[in-house]
Parts: C-alpha cells; sequence; structure tokens
C-alpha cells in the first residue's frame, strides 16, 4: 500500500502538469503517446488508428491485474485484429517483472513502460483523493477517442461479457460510420 501512495503521488504531480490538455473523461480525444515495451520497441498510439484498442493502466502485483490479463488475452483471440491490447505499468515495474507477468498468466499484448506522465494524461487524478487503484481499462475508438472508461471499482471490469458488449458496440458503430 504504500508503495502504492508513493506513485500515485507521483502521478499527481505529474498530472497536475498536464491536466489541462488531456480533456474529460469519455468522449474526449485518447491523449497520444510513444511508449516502449520491455524489448525497447516503441509504440504510438496513432499507429493503432482504425482498430479498437483496449488500454490498461496496470501493475504486474495487483491481482485484479493479473485476473484481468486472463480475460484480456480471451478478448484478443476473439476479436483478433479488429482490436488491440495495450497494458501500460509505471514505476516500480520493471522490465524483469513484465516479462515475469508475460510469462505467468501468457500475455501476448504489449506491456508499455511509463513514469506516470501518460497514467496522469488519462486518469487526472484529484488532488482530494490522490491515491490511484488500478487496473483502469479504456475502450478507444477506430478514431481515437475514448468512449468508455473502466475504474477499478466498476463490476464490469471483471465481466468479460460487459467488456465483450462495450467492443461490439463499437466495432458496429465503426462499421457502420465506414
Amino acid at each position: 500500500m504504500q508503495l502504492i501512495a508513493v506513485v500515485s503521488l507521483w502521478l499527481l504531480a505529474v498530472g497536475t502538469l498536464s491536466s489541462a490538455a488531456a480533456g474529460e473523461g469519455a468522449g474526449r480525444r485518447a491523449p497520444g503517446f510513444a511508449l516502449p515495451d520491455e524489448n525497447m520497441k516503441y509504440h504510438d498510439l496513432a499507429d493503432y488508428r482504425g482498430k479498437v484498442v483496449i488500454l490498461e493502466i496496470m501493475l504486474t502485483r495487483c491481482p485484479a491485474c493479473q485476473k484481468l490479463a486472463g480475460t484480456l488475452e480471451e478478448i484478443k483471440r476473439k476479436y483478433g485484429d479488429r482490436i488491440a491490447v495495450l497494458s501500460v505499468v509505471n514505476p516500480p515495474d520493471n522490465r524483469a517483472s513484465v516479462q515475469a507477468f508475460k510469462r505467468d498468466h501468457g500475455v501476448t499484448s504489449p506491456i508499455l513502460f511509463d513514469c506516470g506522465q501518460m497514467a496522469a494524461s488519462y486518469l487526472r487524478p484529484d488532488p482530494k483523493r490522490p491515491r490511484i487503484h488500478v487496473p483502469h481499462l479504456f475502450l478507444i475508438d477506430r478514431t481515437g477517442v475514448i468512449r468508455k472508461h473502466f475504474a477499478p471499482a466498476d463490476q464490469a471490469i471483471r465481466d468479460r461479457a460487459v467488456l465483450e458488449a462495450e467492443i461490439e458496440k463499437l466495432l458496429q458503430t465503426d462499421a457502420r460510420a465506414n
């Protein structure tokens, strides 16, 4: 818990700098980023335009994140290349913890490294409640707009059927727009 508090305070400080440009919740353009994975390959959100992106902010030692990993892999298998799953970690996670997490939980999607700025631009920490819990999921449509945000307290984050229904809506909406 102490570690989460330290990371939360750091995210709060960074969030103060970036919150003006971040916008508000669902319906806003997803803040851009280019972050490295454990092999130092950079992943730019703009490279995923045309796909529904499931963006997860997580911690490898988080039990809920560990459980969600399997769900996201199943969703990825079901939807194939129509979606992309990107997970983002912050310190204290490192290359070794990410490699172990991927191995132990069968994760094939990229896990990207942030130092708080990207996470703060999505989470917009509240100075009155600086502690940030994980996991957080953002569903980003094919044009780069956040359509859904699931916080750790949301029951939907633990329900594969709810997540799939939201993805289906985005895929159908995107198909009608073309």
